[in-house]
């Protein structure tokens, strides 16, 4: 299959829809219809659902429908594009939630290659065959993120995601020049998603089509406002995500490396920090997540440091 006939039009600065979680682990749903309107009023790219830091592996099927019926619902009447992540460990739970999801008629829905035992190579094509099938005609997003069971380099994405031709894009961690040239030659034919906070990087080499983002996290419309920069001025651009990569690696990275918390934590930090929405860091139980003390004063940092994202 050729790029032309693969390659989709979904890319661009995707905004992730985050849980706030009450104090007894139930969902604030009021808070997340507040949260949808507040992205949708930002004019991101699109709004995606059910990631690692949407706790896609921390809810119940109930919980599911509920979640993706709002995003659904709300975004077709702002005709705000949206992607359903039907991600579950379990491969019958995750296609039953993408099962669910086409009728929803979502841009696109993302998956993960079941988690519980790595699959062999003949088993994800396997599963992304079934998925294909399940999803009747409706686009697959690979997400393949470093925490997966199976990190899969570029060659290996190409063999797994080549033969499922409902797969049209991949949302991965980009790596080194080494990295980007392999990328380069084994995957032109798919829109691939880097981490938000190498955006500009990617989109300068060509290969990004955008990013489900962390940058988002901090500030929707800021983080917006620098992806059309790209278009734009990417030297520019460059600039500011040096000093993104500086905030993250020199005041959040470091809740994970020495004390432990997830991802999911540190971007409920991140939308805390920017303070756009009723989020809140708290996580579902068992997962601890990041005291709200720390975003206040964390503010003034990310004000100092970011002003473009920070100051919109």
């Amino acid at each position: 299959m050729t790029m032309q006939t693969r390659r989709h039009p979904i890319a661009g600065n995707w905004a992730t829809l985050l849980l706030p979680i009450a104090a007894d682990d139930s969902i604030g749903f009021d808070k997340l219809g507040e949260e949808i309107d507040i992205l949708i009023a930002a004019r991101v790219d699109g709004i995606y659902s059910n990631g690692t830091a949407g706790e896609f592996h921390n809810q119940t099927e109930a919980e599911y429908d509920r979640i993706q019926e709002m995003l659904s619902s709300r975004c077709r009447a702002a005709d705000m594009p949206f992607v359903i992540g039907a991600c579950q460990p379990d491969p019958h739970l995750m296609l039953g939630r993408l099962r669910r999801a086409v009728p929803l008629k979502p841009m696109a829905i993302q998956v993960i290659l079941p988690d519980w035992w790595p699959l062999t190579y003949p088993e994800a094509v396997d599963f992304l065959q079934r998925a294909s099938d399940v999803a009747d005609g409706i686009p697959l997003i690979l997400y393949n993120p470093p925490h997966a069971k199976r990190v899969l380099t570029p060659a290996e994405l190409a063999d797994v995601c080549g033969p499922c031709p409902s797969v049209v894009g991949i949302k991965l961690a980009d790596g080194d020049d080494q990295w980007y040239a392999d990328a380069r030659a084994n995957l032109e034919e798919f829109s691939l998603f880097v981490p938000g906070h190498h955006l500009a990087r990617g989109t300068k080499s060509g290969i990004a089509a955008g990013a489900f983002s962390n940058v988002a996290c901090i500030s929707p419309r800021g983080a917006q406002n620098w992806t059309d920069l790209m278009r734009t001025d990417i030297d520019t651009a460059l600039e500011i995500e040096s000093r993104i990569c500086a905030f993250m690696d020199d005041h959040i990275v470091p809740f994970r490396r020495a004390q432990g918390y997830s991802n999911a934590a540190l971007d409920k930090l991140l939308a805390a920090i920017g303070g756009w929405g009723p989020v809140g860091t708290r996580l579902r139980w068992p997962y601890r997540f990041v005291d709200a003390e720390h975003a206040v004063s964390l503010r003034a940092v990310a004000q100092a440091m970011l002003p473009e994202l920070m100051n919109p």
